[in-house]
């Protein structure tokens, strides 16, 4: 049994078919990249993953069990985590601040609850070298840091809520070469940890180094769902550009 299975995932927005049955899987421990060009259905189909929207026909299934319908919450709770491009970050906040942004741990002071900020730089500082993510101090300035460090704050804060599967939106888009590698390294360790991912990404150089197989969408079907050994850069290229349009069996 597949970690998530989505079986003919449909989904409308008035005349707009942005899915129009899309079935694929994400194995335990694995790597997915979802690849295709602007409009092919890559952010309808994450929101629908995650709850955002609910999808008018099909089944999507996690750990065995159906989470259509569930709200975002919930399917977090689940074990989905999702990483936004934008990466939600306090960049005036530092890093402890950011990874239990919103969840801050807690201890009691004369029956009064108070933030225990040692606890939780001790806990960020774990979770940063658990990653091996270069980050100088959890006490620095998250906007200070640089774009693949941001990166690796959005990671670790997504690992506090103990995921089994987290979604990657563009995480090396704008990098420099060094601190792509650095991300890619990141997604290596998830794999490693156990942690499933789905990549979504435009840099195909980057899908080819860390996926182990690699979904094209267009126009809001799955055209091709191919191992990355048994598949090459051309003829990806050619699926997301149409050159090959007959739908993944």
């Amino acid at each position: 049994m597949s970690l998530l299975e989505l079986k003919d995932v449909r989904k409308t927005f008035g005349a707009i078919e942005a899915l129009r049955g899309v079935t694929f899987s994400v194995e335990a421990g694995s790597a997915v990249a979802l690849v295709g060009d602007n409009g092919a259905g890559k952010s309808t189909l994450m929101k629908t993953i995650t709850g955002v929207h609910r999808p008018d026909a099909g089944e999507i299934r996690f750990d065995g069990v159906s989470i259509v319908g569930k709200d975002p919450g919930r399917i977090r709770e689940a074990g989905i985590e999702m990483i936004y491009q934008d990466l939600a970050l306090a960049r005036m906040r530092n890093v402890a601040s950011n990874i239990f942004l919103g969840r801050e741990l807690t201890r009691s002071v004369l029956g009064v609850r108070l933030v225990d900020t040692n606890r939780m730089r001790n806990e960020a500082e774990a979770m940063v070298a658990r990653l091996g993510a270069r980050i100088p101090s959890v006490s620095q300035m998250t906007g200070h840091l640089s774009g693949g460090q941001q990166q690796s704050v959005a990671i670790a804060r997504a690992l506090t809520f103990n995921p089994k599967l987290v979604i990657m939106d563009e995480p090396t888009a704008a990098l420099a070469v060094r601190e792509v590698e650095h991300v890619l390294d990141l997604i290596r360790t998830l794999k490693r940890d156990g942690i499933s991912v789905i990549l979504i990404s435009h840099r195909l150089t980057d899908v080819f180094s860390v996926s182990d197989r690699i979904v094209v969408l267009r126009q809001g079907e799955v055209i091709a769902d191919d191992a990355t050994c048994d598949t090459s850069m051309n003829a990806v290229v050619a699926h997301i550009v149409g050159a090959h349009s007959e739908p993944a069996s």
